[in-house]
């Protein structure tokens, strides 16, 4: 059952009260995610690669698997992931403490029972001293109520997000849940190229490069990792243009951070304001035109009127 307190606000997400947690499940999404990424066909800027909100959680969507399909759901609301295939048949497990080995052990156990033959790279990405899934009995913390507020927050901030996005009819991606930097985003794109994105920490120069190969204004939701050390909103442009961290955007708690190249809007100066569904949607398009209006893009062609 949905915790009813939770459907009314912005819930409370201190990294630090579910600091254990968000590290088993961040881990735990990554093992998922790789399924998908080996079975999933290319798509630019890895558009293939992401998890998706739903009603319940988070899941793959369908994943190609010769003449069928399958899609790997998180459940927060009966704490479960769930195993379904297009030909009926389906298996799953609880989300409850249980280290990432036991999770990748007991996944690909079920996987196998479905027909399911999918291998996978079993080093995390996008985090330091990775430990290799079958061996990481370190992380092993779930809380079910500190993973039903992260997830309730992802509705929220999706909503917001999609909405952003609809106002938007040049490129733009979906918005998506990258379990690698575990963040919820969506992307604008100028129509131009980009110059070479150069290293990003503990990710392949190659996976960067594919990401930023055109110009983009990209904005999301951290729920408290991202190097800001709490859960916050950000936007950021590549290449970023000159005068980018001076511009002037809203709300009024929103501030450039120079270490991380990018505005933020902390997450608890939202769930403070009088009407968040106000405060983020000005976070997105301020910060978002301050990177249109100084890169020159033309936003005749690419805004809806």
């Amino acid at each position: 059952m949905v915790d009813q307190r939770l459907t009314e606000n912005w819930p409370e997400l201190p990294l630090e009260a579910w600091r254990d947690t968000y590290g088993t499940l961040h881990l735990w999404t990554q093992i998922i995610g790789k399924i998908r990424l080996a079975k999933a066909p290319m798509i630019n800027h890895w558009w293939q690669v992401p998890l998706y909100v739903t009603s319940r959680g988070l899941t793959t969507s369908a994943v190609p698997y010769k003449a069928r399909s399958f899609q790997i759901d998180f459940d927060f609301i009966d704490h479960r992931l769930v195993i379904q295939v297009s030909d009926g048949t389906s298996q799953g497990l609880d989300l409850k403490p249980r280290s990432v080995a036991e999770f990748y052990r007991e996944v690909m156990e079920r996987m196998r029972h479905l027909g399911l033959d999918v291998r996978i790279w079993t080093m995390p990405v996008e985090i330091p001293d990775p430990i290799p899934f079958e061996n990481d009995r370190i992380h092993c913390a779930y809380d079910a109520e500190k993973a039903q507020r992260f997830w309730h927050a992802l509705v929220l901030a999706d909503q917001l997000l999609t909405a952003f996005r609809g106002r938007f009819i040049g490129k733009a991606s979906p918005v998506h849940f990258f379990w690698g930097g575990f963040d919820l985003a969506v992307t604008r794109f100028s129509g131009r190229r980009a110059p070479a994105h150069p290293a990003v920490p503990n990710t392949a120069l190659y996976v960067a490069q594919e990401s930023y190969s055109h110009e983009v204004s990209s904005c999301g939701f951290w729920p408290g990792n991202g190097g800001y050390g709490r859960a916050s909103f950000y936007s950021y442009a590549y290449p970023e243009p000159q005068g980018f961290s001076q511009a002037r955007v809203r709300p009024s708690a929103a501030f450039f951070d120079q270490s991380l190249g990018e505005f933020i809007l902390p997450y608890d100066s939202v769930r403070d304001t009088a009407s968040p569904d106000d405060s983020v949607p000005d976070f997105l398009q301020t910060t978002y035109e301050a990177a249109a209006n100084l890169a020159s893009w033309d936003r005749r062609e690419l805004e809806r009127g």
